[in-house]
């Protein structure tokens, strides 16, 4: 866990990676924040979907929202393709990627 004394661990890789930085404003519904919140938490994040993420190549992912502005970071191999492994996250099997909830 981080702390003022230990700071923020960086992960290492055996391979030279990239991060991907996306920004989103989201829709002023603190209900709407506060169920993405709990449907992104641990204790409820789908073991499928974080399969998924990691067999597409992404190796770590970290999200934060203040207030209804949401930041995601995403650290990959550097020959990750974005739009190629969306595609493909799209097409793996059953997973729950379309949530009612909608931004």
């Amino acid at each position: 866990m981080e702390t003022s004394k230990t700071g923020y661990q960086v992960q290492s890789y055996d391979v030279p990676v990239k991060r991907y930085c996306q920004t989103l404003d989201l829709r002023d519904s603190p209900e709407l924040i506060a169920e993405y919140r709990k449907r992104h938490s641990q204790a409820e994040a789908w073991p499928e979907i974080l399969a998924g993420i990691r067999e597409v190549g992404i190796l770590e992912m970290e999200i934060y929202i203040l207030g209804t502005r949401l930041f995601m970071i995403v650290e990959t191999p550097l020959d990750f393709d974005w739009d190629t492994a969306m595609e493909r996250l799209n097409t793996l099997g059953d997973l729950p990627m379309t949530l009612p909830i909608r931004w």
